[in-house]
């Protein structure tokens, strides 16, 4: 069975656990994951500079490496990303920011919504975490 997976809540949130446990545990079971889509606050998995206390979980180091492992779609909205300061190279250079950094982890996409639209056409099952 093909997945989608939508993703609204930051990496501190149980919600972020939960949705890359679920995640690893589909691999596991022989299913496949067309796409994760990281919006509103989900987008914080995808920082270079999230810092977690040594007594906690890295889920943004979890997350990336789980993507770059199963070399799977990460894709981060764009929108979202922007307004919470994550931006890549493109980014930076686009809006005029000469003093900062690129800080879209690696192995992450930006992009709009229309990837979380398509990903939802191409899937059996979107499954979604966090949100309101």
């Amino acid at each position: 069975m093909k997945f989608a997976i939508a993703l609204f809540s930051p990496p501190h949130s149980p919600s972020s656990r939960r949705a890359l446990r679920f995640s690893e545990a589909l691999l596991s079971g022989g299913h496949d994951i067309i796409r994760i889509f990281f919006y509103q606050d989900g987008v914080y998995n995808a920082s270079a500079n999230i810092v977690m206390s040594q007594d906690e979980c890295d889920l943004t180091n979890e997350w990336r490496e789980f993507i770059k492992q199963h070399r799977l779609d990460g894709v981060v909205c764009i929108a979202a990303a922007l307004r919470r300061g994550i931006l890549d190279e493109q980014e930076v250079q686009r809006h005029n920011r000469p003093t900062s950094t690129p800080n879209l982890s690696e192995g992450w996409s930006l992009s709009g919504l229309g990837q979380f639209h398509e990903a939802a056409q191409q899937a059996d099952r979107l499954i979604c975490f966090g949100g309101h």
